[in-house]
């Protein structure tokens, strides 16, 4: 027995997923052009990341002379390790915002 095709399912199906294409450039260019600062736990470094994941900039606030290189490199780790779950938290809000509101193909 041969199944009716149902035009307006098909045309709704393909105008979805133009709508989900369009939705997921929206994410890639909003991933790449949000930006999230981050301290390190004695504020002495500034990390900041795009929600990629990209460290776009790392500052230094104050001397390096009176740090030892083990507790410059505790410090930096931690800013970066920092960063990077701020780049998932960013990923995570963006996708709630640009994907969160699509509806489903069975909803009126």
């Amino acid at each position: 027995m041969a199944r009716e095709i149902d035009e307006a399912w098909i045309s709704e199906a393909i105008e979805r997923h133009r709508r989900v294409e369009q939705l997921r450039d929206d994410y890639e260019r909003a991933v790449g052009s949000h930006h999230v600062s981050v301290h390190s736990p004695d504020d002495s470094i500034e990390v900041t990341v795009t929600a990629a994941g990209q460290i776009t900039d790392i500052q230094i606030h104050g001397g390096l002379q009176h740090r030892r290189p083990a507790e410059f490199a505790r410090e930096l780790q931690a800013a970066v390790a920092s960063a990077a779950e701020a780049a998932r938290w960013a990923r995570e809000k963006l996708h709630d915002e640009i994907f969160g509101r699509l509806r489903s193909l069975g909803e009126a």
